[in-house]
Order: C-alpha cells, then sequence, then structure tokens
C-alpha cells in the first residue's frame, strides 16, 4: 500500500497545475465512488474488496494477471468498436461540424424567423450533402478522419477500460453479467467517470479533427501536421486543449446517459426475454441478447444522449475553431477571445443567434449519434467475447 500511496505522489507531482485543476473533480469523484455503492454514512475506504485489491497491489499497474488480460481486452475491444463506429458514420459527422461552426442560419426556416438578410453557405441537411460532394468528392465525406480515428480508438479503448474497472470494483466481480446488475444509478455515475478519464487523455486529436472536417475547400490546412504546428505556434501547447472545460461539462452527462440508459435497456431487454420464454413453450429461460436487440439499446442510448446534451457540443465546437483561419465562401469566423467562458458562449450564442443557434448541426448529429452508438456497443460486445474466447 505504501509502495502505492508513494506512486501516486510522484504521478500527481509530474502533472502540471493546469491539467490537474481539470483532473481534481474526476479525482474527488473517484474518491466518492466507494460510498456511493457502499451505501454508507462516512467516507470510508475500509471496504473488504478494497482492501483486499490494495493487499494485492491492485493500483496504478500492479494487477494480477487476469486482471491486465481483462483490460487488455476491454482496450482493444473499445478501440476496434470506436474505429468501426467512427469510419461508418463519419458523413454524418462531418455534416455536422459544418453546421455547428457557421454562425449564419443553417436553414431556410430560421433564415426567415430571424429577417436575415444575407446568405448562409449551408441550409439543410440535404443542401449540404449535395454541396460538399460537389465541392470535394466523396472523400470530403472523410475529411478528419485519421484524427478521428486517433482520437476515438484511444478514447473508446480507455472509456471501456475504465468503465469494467469501475464496475468490477462496484459489483465485486469481473463477469459482465454480474455488471447488468446494477443499480441505473451506478451505471451513470460509472459511464461519467469513464466519459471524463477518456477525454483528458485523447483531446488534442478531438480538436485537430474538429478543424480539419470544419474548413472545407480550399483548405487552410492541407495535413494534420501543419494543424498541429499553426495551433502550437499561435496558442502554445494549451491551444491543443481549447474547449476543454465545456467538454468535460458536456460528457459527464453524456457519457453518463448514454451508458446508463444503454445498461437500462439492456436489462428491459433481458426482461422482456424471460417474460417471452416464461409464456411460450421453452423450458429454458432466455437471458441473452441477440445482435438486432443490442443495436436497439445503443441507438435508443445514443439518440438520448444526444438530444440532451447538443448545445454542450455546439459551444465546444466554436472554442476549439476559434480565432483559426476560416475561408469566407464557408461565412464569418469565430473571432479571437469571441467567448470569455462556456457561459458566455452560451449567452452570446443565444443573443446573436437565438435559441436554434444552440441546435444547429442537431439532425446530422442524432442522426449519426444513433447509428453510431448502435454500432460502437455491438462491435464491442461481440468482439470482447471474442477476444475472451481467444485468451481465456
Amino acid at each position: 500500500m505504501d509502495r502505492c500511496v508513494l506512486a501516486s505522489s510522484v504521478l500527481a507531482s509530474q502533472i502540471p497545475l493546469r491539467v490537474q485543476r481539470y483532473l481534481f473533480p474526476l479525482s474527488l469523484s473517484l474518491s466518492l465512488f466507494p460510498k456511493i455503492f457502499n451505501g454508507g454514512s462516512s467516507l470510508s475506504f475500509l471496504i473488504p474488496s478494497f482492501q483486499t485489491d490494495l493487499k494485492k497491489g491492485d493500483c496504478f499497474g500492479m494487477e494480477e494477471p487476469g486482471q491486465l488480460k481483462r483490460a487488455a481486452i476491454d482496450a482493444t475491444a473499445g478501440a476496434i468498436a470506436g474505429g468501426i463506429s467512427r469510419t461508418v458514420t463519419s458523413p454524418l459527422d462531418v455534416i455536422k461540424i459544418r453546421f455547428q461552426v457557421q454562425i449564419e442560419p443553417t436553414s431556410s426556416w430560421a433564415m426567415l424567423r430571424s429577417n436575415w438578410s444575407g446568405t448562409s453557405k449551408y441550409t439543410g441537411m440535404f443542401q449540404a450533402t449535395k454541396d460538399i460532394f460537389r465541392e470535394e468528392g466523396l472523400a470530403g465525406f472523410w475529411r478528419g478522419n485519421v484524427p478521428a480515428l486517433l482520437m476515438v480508438m484511444p478514447y473508446t479503448a480507455i472509456q471501456f477500460t475504465v468503465l469494467h474497472k469501475f464496475k468490477t470494483f462496484a459489483a465485486g466481480s469481473s463477469k459482465t453479467e454480474d455488471h447488468v446488475q446494477l443499480s441505473p444509478y451506478l451505471s451513470y455515475v460509472s459511464g461519467a467517470l469513464a466519459g471524463c478519464a477518456a477525454t483528458v487523455g485523447s483531446y488534442p486529436f478531438d480538436l485537430l479533427r474538429t478543424i480539419l472536417a470544419s474548413q472545407g475547400e480550399p483548405k487552410v490546412y492541407p495535413t494534420m501536421r501543419s494543424a498541429f504546428v499553426d495551433i502550437v505556434a499561435n496558442r502554445g501547447f494549451r491551444g491543443l486543449y481549447a474547449g476543454l472545460s465545456p467538454t468535460l461539462v458536456e460528457i459527464i452527462p453524456y457519457a453518463g446517459l448514454q451508458f446508463g440508459t444503454y445498461d437500462t435497456f439492456k436489462r428491459w431487454s433481458m426482461a422482456w426475454n424471460r417474460y417471452r420464454a416464461a409464456n411460450s413453450s421453452l423450458t429454458d429461460t432466455e437471458n441473452g441478447l441477440s445482435s438486432f436487440q443490442l443495436f436497439l439499446c445503443g441507438l435508443a442510448a445514443g439518440t438520448c444522449a444526444k438530444l440532451v446534451c447538443h448545445p454542450l457540443d455546439v459551444v465546444k465546437k466554436r472554442f476549439q475553431i476559434e480565432g483559426l483561419p476560416r475561408h469566407p465562401r464557408y461565412g464569418a469566423r469565430v473571432e479571437h477571445h469571441a467567448y470569455r467562458n462556456m457561459w458566455h458562449a452560451l449567452r452570446q450564442i443565444l443573443l446573436l443567434e437565438g435559441r436554434a443557434g444552440l441546435y444547429k448541426g442537431i439532425v446530422p448529429s442524432t442522426v449519426k449519434a444513433a447509428p453510431a452508438g448502435a454500432v460502437t456497443f455491438v462491435a464491442y460486445e461481440y468482439t470482447s467475447d471474442w477476444l475472451e474466447s481467444i485468451w481465456t
């Protein structure tokens, strides 16, 4: 245990204060996690399973071979699932980003309602699809996909690994079937904490993905490297984390809702299977879920999470492109220091663009989030089972 404390102290001393500011809420949440699921009245770490883990040296990298194997399965399955989902839904993500970073109205209805006298580059999902295809070709729909994969794959790898660790800690078992029985509240908390950890670890790639996907033709940045060099030169390394605050504020409810509702829908589906089996001629109760049921659970989870959290995603995108060059063809750029903070950005968007401004790109975003969530969860479940059958 002393080695664990020493390791954590040394690790903390190497983290810049600016990053520690963002990690503090996460570390505080982790310290409160035992109390949440133990139901105790005091903040105590004297939980039998936790004491056992400490005696085994279960902190940072000091884990048993079985635990390392489980972590490797979760990370690999998460990375593969994220890569597949991201590549399949990239066209919708590009359209969504173009809408979110456009200051002008993004629909004909919004232009009439606001008495807009100027022009807008994109005024509808189908119009945007036709324009992007005509001006940039089919490749335009996968613009920024390389940094997106570099962002999504480590993100989902970290997310599913941390999520499984939290659920194992809460349930006292590493078996997936035991995790399904956790209370919905614990599923939401586990998903939110896993999302925070994954966001901090992969954020610079998310920033580069947004910049490359939003620029259109002619390109301001021909490569990911040129975008990276320009951001560091003009903003410093801090610029690689522009918009991190609203992202963390967004990811807590988003990841919590996504994983919490997914587990909830899985429980409902399993209950329905048991009910159907009990009222049929089958002698065995069917607890497993079909791939179609898993797909529907992921579809519903992704839709719920996106509808609730979309305004914060718009704010994040504005911070990410703030002050960066933008071709006039694609409308006005977001000026440097246009927003003082997240709340100021929300007020400014409401004031200048109306409530519709906070929901720019909601149609392609929801259309993308639903299948993206479904594909991610189904791919993860099947890849995880396949890897487990090979490695164990």
